[in-house]
């Protein structure tokens, strides 16, 4: 296996020509007013290998969106335990969209995994606090503290959410709370899952973050880096997850802003940023270089 270190900005560069030759296509998220404003041209990618400086260029701040549903999750563990958490949410891929209510009514109002939004309202609804802001804040504070990095929220773009009501996610938050899985009121889990998807971060703070999961150095208890890496391998891109797992093998979590995270086992993390999505709400040009990048790891 070739190191990570080893792949240079030119090498990317020439990556990203030959894909974007082929004409890929993709969507904006239309549902986000600030998100589906973006220009979809615009591109970002930070590497950092665990033991040398990182290498990075393209966009700054970016929203995280479903990025960090893998951190609420890593916190969820830390705070309250594996077994409590447990009884929260499971962890076995979904079979459907990320957003599925079919999918939570399916499996009697219990969330499939903590990658999907059901399953990340429940985790956030109990996060320690009383009110939504508290809950939130507690959260931000202690992931910063962890992956020593400045994630703010993006004050726009949590406007944006909330000017438009998301119907489904109310649908989900609703069935969750009559099936017994809330552990707050249902505006107060909701308001805290929008805040927690609008922290938005510098592509090298992202993979600080990702840093931190592929080599703990006692910060996080071993089990709980275990089941966050393995869950966003079979399920950090929905439906695509077992595919990707099988074609690139690199545990990877997406967002709808168009962002990536794929951690290297023993070696480093990558965060990509390009907007463009597929129709399973991953970016088209970011997962697409992920596969060039895991074979030239593994060639």
């Amino acid at each position: 296996m070739r190191d990570l270190k080893s792949i240079t900005r030119s090498t990317v560069e020439q990556w990203l020509t030959e894909i974007e030759a082929l004409n890929v296509s993709g969507r904006l998220p239309t549902y986000i007013p600030k998100l589906a404003k973006v220009d979809p041209r615009d591109r970002g990618i930070y590497i950092q290998s665990l033991h040398d400086p990182g290498d990075g260029w393209g966009e700054h701040d970016v929203p995280l969106m479903s990025v960090i549903k893998p951190f609420v999750l890593l916190y969820c563990l830390e705070q309250l335990g594996r077994e409590k958490i447990k009884g929260i949410v499971g962890n076995l891929p979904s079979d459907y969209p990320y957003n599925s209510v079919e999918q939570l009514q399916a499996d009697q109002g219990f969330p499939r995994n903590p990658m999907i939004n059901s399953g990340a309202i429940a985790l956030c609804s109990y996060l320690p606090g009383y009110t939504s802001i508290e809950k939130f804040e507690r959260f931000r504070n202690w992931l910063n503290d962890y992956g020593q990095t400045e994630l703010f929220v993006d004050r726009q773009l949590l406007a944006s959410v909330e000017s438009l009501p998301n119907q489904i996610n109310q649908n989900l938050t609703q069935i969750l709370a009559q099936s017994g899985y809330l552990g707050s009121p249902e505006s107060v889990a909701l308001d805290t899952y929008q805040q927690a998807c609008c922290l938005s971060s510098s592509l090298e703070y992202l993979v600080q973050l990702g840093l931190g999961l592929v080599n703990p150095q006692g910060k996080i208890q071993s089990e709980h880096q275990f089941w966050v890496t393995e869950l966003m391998q079979t399920c950090g891109l929905y439906e695509y997850s077992a595919e990707f797992a099988s074609l690139v093998g690199l545990p990877t979590k997406s967002g709808v802003s168009g962002v990536l995270l794929s951690l290297v086992p023993q070696q480093g993390a990558i965060a990509i940023y390009s907007p463009l999505l597929d129709s399973m709400g991953n970016s088209v040009v970011g997962m697409a270089l992920l596969k060039r990048i895991a074979t030239y790891l593994y060639d």
